[in-house]
């Protein structure tokens, strides 16, 4: 069956009328008689006529649409972080057009351009693990389209962001397994291109020379975020000498598929060795035993995001959108301490 959208077109050719007193009607122009205005609004509605809005925008040079760009959906991170945007966004007349890129940077620059021919009027971002190349999103700033990012966030481009401190939520994970007694502390990093890598290292390096204990960069290897890596690193940090008695894993997805491997080795968690995560994932409170981890605020990392997209926008309509120092908003974390690093029985004590 060939479908077909309801046009301006086809309701005058109904009506015997011209197209532009179809239009006018339908946008409640004042020079539209009223049995006019009333003809043309029914028949509308019994041909389930829809108005175009991307091309109503194009004609206003606003189509009242964002997008937001994220790097994958298997974790419940990012779609959390889209719920805050389309809060925000929606309340603001905005309609949000959401792109996933599966981890690639070939699916970035693709729904970049997608975005871009869809006139979008701004855009929400967190960049792919293979993103080495601002090429794409630095074409959107020439075109005056403002960007904010999230969570990854570029090293050398003067765009808004948002972010979580990243160095101080992993040197506070890093003291909670030392202060448990743990001193061969493990850790499984993300790809070194990324920022919030880096600083969770150093929060993670930190914390270790604080307390006196020895840097061993055989405990410490960077990934490409894979579950197939996880399995393999950690059966080498377990196959070690001496293994680690703790692990802190940059995200949770890491930290949950270390555990089965540990699981699977016959080793108990945390009495043989405890595990930390990052971001508070809603599976963090599904494995067992329950993983501890460092909580991010995510409905509220897209909310903020959302405002200041909005403010930039508003920047632009008054004329004052020019090149400035652009602002980071950071957002606290929290350490939620569960069965991975502590015993229901010592946490049912506290």
């Amino acid at each position: 069956m060939k479908s077909k959208y309801t046009t301006i077109i086809d309701i005058a050719r109904q009506l015997n009328i011209s197209k532009s007193t179809v239009s006018r009607a339908l946008t409640g122009h004042p020079n539209v008689k009223e049995p006019t205005r009333k003809a043309v609004l029914e028949l509308a509605s019994s041909m389930e006529y829809q108005r175009n809005s991307l091309a109503l925008g194009f004609s206003k040079h606003t189509t009242n649409t964002i997008g937001i760009m994220v790097p994958e959906f298997m974790s419940t991170y990012f779609p959390s972080v889209i719920v805050g945007v389309q809060d925000v966004m929606q309340a603001a007349g905005y309609n949000v057009v959401i792109c996933q890129q599966n981890e690639s940077y070939e699916s970035e620059v693709s729904n970049m351009k997608l975005l871009l021919s869809y006139r979008v009027d701004g855009i929400i971002v967190s960049h792919t693990k293979e993103t080495r190349n601002f090429d794409h999103f630095t074409l959107a700033q020439r075109r005056g389209v403002p960007l904010v990012f999230f969570n990854r966030v570029p090293d050398d481009m003067n765009v808004p962001n948002v972010v979580v401190n990243d160095y101080e939520a992993a040197f506070q994970a890093v003291e909670h397994l030392i202060a448990i007694g743990r001193k061969r502390i493990a850790h499984l990093a993300g790809p070194e291109s990324l920022v919030n890598t880096r600083l969770r290292r150093q929060g993670y390096l930190d914390a270790l020379k604080k307390h006196d204990i020895p840097y061993n960069p055989d405990l410490v290897l960077s990934y490409d975020l894979t579950t197939e890596k996880v399995k393999i690193y950690m059966k080498h940090f377990l196959d070690l000498a001496t293994p680690p008695d703790a692990l802190f894993a940059i995200n949770d997805p890491t930290a949950i598929a270390a555990m089965e491997v540990v699981k699977a080795k016959g080793l108990r968690i945390p009495e043989d060795i405890a595990i930390v995560g990052f971001s508070n994932d809603f599976s963090a409170q599904l494995v067992y035993p329950g993983l501890t981890t460092v909580a991010q605020p995510t409905a509220d990392i897209g909310r903020t995001a959302a405002e200041m997209l909005l403010q930039e926008l508003k920047a632009k309509v008054k004329n004052d959108y020019t090149i400035k120092k652009a602002p980071t908003i950071q957002l606290p974390t929290k350490l939620i301490v569960r069965e991975s690093t502590v015993s229901p029985s010592k946490l049912r004590n506290k």
